[in-house]
């Protein structure tokens, strides 16, 4: 008989075996393929026969017990030896595997860890995800306890090897080693993501950097002082040792009334920087100040005296003075910092600063359009300004998202193009990268985006924009438990932007954790942002008549920061109100009547609406459960903004679930590219992978 030197098999997921030839061994009966995974769990330890046979025939007589246990063993032998394989021991007590003929997706990560192949154990991690060791294994509460033991042992196992792998990477500064293998580790265990965050950051100084004052004479909007301070956060972000604030939620404190440690403590830092800027004429006065975040008071200062031109030709060895000296007043003692000097050209860096400011307000009548101008302006002087490029594809798909917009598509084709122009001329945008898979998204190339959302990260890990953009789109693919982690880690940076709480809503929604959907819901809501999310958490808590009234209170946020399709006529206060009771109730009643009503109404909206997939039919569509409508608008196109109703699909409530389980969904999945996705990066957290279902158990 041919001996088999290796027999691979998998214990995380649904249990597997390949033979020697690289073939599928399949064995028909789920308590032969149960007990060889036991086996494998700890390969190098006995199993004993009694016992196998009580977890595995659990309320039968010992005699049939023990009877079946020889006649699986038997039957389990002579199904390996026909695939030229002999790697079980049996005596009349014991139950083992053969010393090295058995290698495993465990043993080999944990031989990776233990020899310190830090790169390979977390490409092992990853692959196996969240999956769970030896799932689908039901065979009652005797095995299920045994099992459970297991487990325990394993993941503790696995967790002290990772914290001491960590520990190593980060003592020897291996910090893109250290974070990919957490990231990994993340994967596995999002429930404890906080503390592995902090894991993360410990030993980081975190830091915010606070809109400077601008003293102008020019009535530049302020515009001069925030590219200064935007250049200071940028490389100030690359210094290993810190941890600095996302823009978003640092410019939500301009010209606020609140205190110093007040701002610190909504930033979660430790540190502020806050300066001003004085123009008259072409001279400049700029003033940089370090600021204790308990105490509130001055720890640092820095002046610089000159002109405007000199300040501009020189910003590059300025801001890295600047961040040298700043780290040095932290006691952090950093590497010469990388900083790109994005253009020589002073009026297309200005006009750079101006469409960037509006198109980060993005709300109001012509921002975008006024926003895309002068970036338009600025290329036109400058062709190679790489990060006025990413701008301009910024401006584009908030143009898609903010406005009434009539070509949402040929938004996303266009910042298509503007991203992929950005990296063409600096590979090292990660933002441009992660746009550029959003438009992978409406071509229905579900891989496509989730690669260049991981090659985002992988490029600026730091930048809660392009951590929120990963997160995202996990959430879209149905992977909500690892898109967690990312979607904290965003929030964790850039705490005071409201809507990246409604992915949060979302992901809690979507694993069952009401109480934590509702609180990251009434966030949102509290920073001024639409409370559609937190309605559908109230509903599956069972709140049907609160949930009714916080959409409804939604239509207080009309043409501010949610706009009506476009095309359509605007509506009386009388009339706008009627309608978005009609919304509320279709959507969180409860009342079969309500739903029937309003689904009328989303059909008489995609007929007549100029853009039938816009985000007011599909989003109550997918809270409906209004699974033809659903496929009839997501299937044939989707769009920046429509496609974040994909995150809501994965709640396992009703109706929501009724989408899900409908007889089309999975041609539906193929359709937009997701079945795709799943099979590179895992499937869904509520669908098992074919073949692993409980309908295939024997």
């Amino acid at each position: 008989m041919t001996i088999a030197t290796r027999l691979d098999v998998s214990v995380f997921g649904a249990f597997a075996i390949v033979g020697p030839d690289g073939s599928e061994i399949v064995i028909p009966n789920r308590r032969a393929r149960m007990l060889l995974g036991m086996l494998c769990l700890a390969p190098e330890e006995d199993l004993d026969r009694d016992h196998l046979s009580k977890l595995l025939w659990p309320g039968r007589f010992e005699a049939q017990a023990r009877a079946s246990l020889r006649q699986c063993l038997l039957d389990l032998n002579k199904l390996l030896e026909a695939a030229q394989c002999d790697v079980i021991e049996v005596d009349r007590r014991r139950v083992s595997l053969k010393a090295g003929c058995v290698q495993s997706d465990l043993g080999n990560l944990e031989l990776a860890l233990a020899e310190a192949r830090w790169a390979e154990a977390a490409q092992l991690l990853a692959a196996i995800g969240s999956k769970p060791i030896l799932d689908q294994a039901d065979f009652g509460d005797s095995f299920e306890e045994w099992l459970r033991q297991r487990r325990e042992a394993i993941e503790h196992r696995l967790q002290t090897r990772v914290s001491a792998g960590l520990a190593a990477l980060k003592s020897s500064s291996k910090l893109e080693d250290h974070n990919r293998l957490l990231d990994a580790w993340m994967m596995r265990h999002p429930a404890s993501s906080r503390v592995i965050m902090a894991g993360r950051h410990s030993g980081k100084t975190r830091i915010a950097v606070l809109p400077f004052a601008s003293q102008d004479d020019q009535n530049d909007q302020e515009y001069f002082a925030d590219g200064i301070v935007d250049e200071l956060i940028t490389a100030m972000g690359r210094v290993p040792q810190l941890l600095v604030a996302g823009r978003t939620s640092s410019f939500q404190f301009r010209n606020t009334a609140l205190t110093l440690p007040q701002i610190a403590d909504q930033l979660h830092v430790t540190y502020l920087i806050e300066g001003s800027v004085q123009r008259r004429g072409s001279d400049v006065r700029m003033n940089v100040r370090l600021i204790d975040g308990q105490t509130g008071f001055e720890s640092w200062c820095f002046s610089y005296d000159g002109t405007e031109d000199d300040l501009f030709a020189s910003r590059k060895q300025l801001t890295r003075q600047l961040t040298k000296e700043l780290c040095a007043a932290l006691d952090l003692d950093i590497a010469e910092p990388d900083i790109r000097q994005m253009t020589t050209n002073k009026e297309a860096y200005g006009l750079y600063l101006q469409g960037r400011a509006l198109t980060r307000r993005a709300i109001g009548d012509g921002v975008l359009d006024t926003a895309i101008r002068l970036l338009e302006q600025a290329l036109a002087l400058e062709p190679e300004f790489a990060e006025c490029w990413t701008a301009l594809a910024e401006a584009h798909v908030y143009r898609a998202v903010y406005t009434p917009c009539f070509d949402k598509q040929a938004e996303a084709q266009r910042m298509a193009v503007c991203a992929a122009k950005a990296i063409e001329l600096a590979p090292h945008q990660g933002h441009a990268y992660a746009m550029l898979g959003l438009y992978q998204w409406t071509q229905h190339d579900v891989v496509g985006a989730l690669d260049l959302a991981f090659k985002a990260y992988e490029l600026e890990p730091e930048n809660p924009a392009v951590t929120i953009r990963l997160g995202s789109f996990l959430l879209y693919c149905g992977r909500t438990a690892q898109a967690l982690p990312y979607i904290e880690a965003a929030i964790d940076q850039d705490p005071v932007d409201g809507r990246n709480y409604g992915f949060l809503c979302t992901a809690h929604l979507n694993l069952g954790n009401c109480e934590a959907a509702i609180a990251a819901g009434q966030r949102m809501a509290d920073l001024g942002q639409p409370s559609l999310h937190l309605a559908a958490a109230s509903r599956a808590a069972g709140d049907h008549d609160l949930a009714v009234e916080q959409y409804q209170k939604t239509r207080l946020l009309m043409n501010s920061v949610i706009f009506p399709p476009a095309g359509t006529t605007p509506m009386s206060f009388e009339a706008m109100d009627a309608y978005w009771l009609l919304a509320a109730r279709g959507i969180h009643s409860g009342q079969d009547e309500d739903r029937q009503r309003y689904c009328q109404t989303l059909d008489f909206l995609h007929a007549t609406l100029p853009d039938p997939y816009d985000p007011t039919i599909v989003w109550p569509a997918i809270w409906m459960g209004y699974s033809e409508m659903v496929f009839k608008t997501l299937g044939a196109q989707i769009t920046p903004p429509n496609m974040v109703g994909l995150m809501s699909l994965w709640a396992d409530l009703e109706p929501i679930r009724q989408t899900r389980i409908h007889p089309d969904f999975m041609d539906f999945a193929t359709r937009i590219g997701l079945v795709a996705a799943w099979q590179k990066y895992g499937w869904p957290d509520l669908l098992p992978a074919p073949g692993t279902g409980p309908a295939n158990a024997q």
